[in-house]
């Protein structure tokens, strides 16, 4: 048990040297946290996260991203978009799908893979995530125009490259056990209705309570916290994987 809370001390505490170091040589931290989750991890196995949280792992990891989308999202200005919404949304359509074909095609080419783990690595990475290019703006400092494409592009693409992957992984499920296709629309039709509504009722609710001062502002932090993990979570089991959709919108 000492040595477990031990290595979750050094966890945080390595975590914060990367960023230190990150602000001093002025490079994203998120090089600096790679490098010492790869050593960390996979080289040394100093630590191995599935013996020391087991079935907890996953459920952690999905609720802490659902709370970064939620963060980066509610940050976002509707005022900033204006003047780059086109170049955006060509972004996270043109691009993804062109970045799902290039790296598919590569894939399959470079590792010999199939067609069908190489088209489900290409939805996988096509997400950047905020996590990524926050930490790269605050080092490389461009334009206010740019900062403002690379952190609605950011945030906007990850519940569009969960949905690429679910309906990916959907579609090659089909053609192996030759399901009807209409099934996998209809899996997506209803990813996106059920994040839409989830996300626009929570972000009714915690509005109208911080507003009108329902609950105390010593409770603000709190009381947001648990409702966008509510949101996630029932979202995610009325439809698999809805729960980015709605955490984006409700932050939104």
């Amino acid at each position: 048990m000492h040595q477990i809370e031990l290595l979750l001390s050094l966890v945080l505490l390595v975590a914060m040297l990367c960023q230190w170091l990150a602000w001093r040589v002025r490079l994203p931290a998120i090089l600096f946290l790679l490098v010492a989750g790869l050593v960390a991890g996979p080289v040394t196995h100093w630590i191995e996260p599935d013996l020391i949280f087991g079935d907890l792992l996953t459920p952690m990891v999905s609720l802490s991203v659902a709370i970064i989308l939620f963060e980066g999202s509610l940050t976002l200005n509707l005022d900033e978009i204006k003047g780059v919404s086109r170049v955006v949304q060509r972004m996270i359509t043109i691009g993804a799908l062109l970045t799902w074909a290039i790296v598919a095609y590569a894939t399959h080419h470079i590792f010999s893979f199939s067609w069908q783990v190489s088209a489900l690595f290409g939805a996988i990475v096509i997400v950047t995530g905020p996590t990524v290019i926050v930490p790269m703006l605050r080092s490389v400092r461009p334009t206010r125009k740019l900062a403002n494409i690379l952190r609605w592009e950011g945030i906007a693409i990850d519940p569009i490259g969960a949905l690429m992957a679910v309906m990916t992984y959907e579609f090659i499920l089909a053609s192996v056990e030759h399901t009807a296709m209409s099934h996998v629309l209809w899996l997506f039709f209803q990813m996106l209705l059920t994040g839409c509504l989830v996300g626009v009722l929570m972000g009714f609710v915690l509005g109208r309570l911080v507003s009108k001062d329902l609950i105390p502002e010593y409770l603000h932090n709190i009381a947001t916290l648990s409702l966008v993990l509510i949101a996630f979570s029932a979202s995610n089991a009325l439809v698999h994987e809805s729960g980015l959709i709605a955490v984006t919108i409700m932050g939104m």
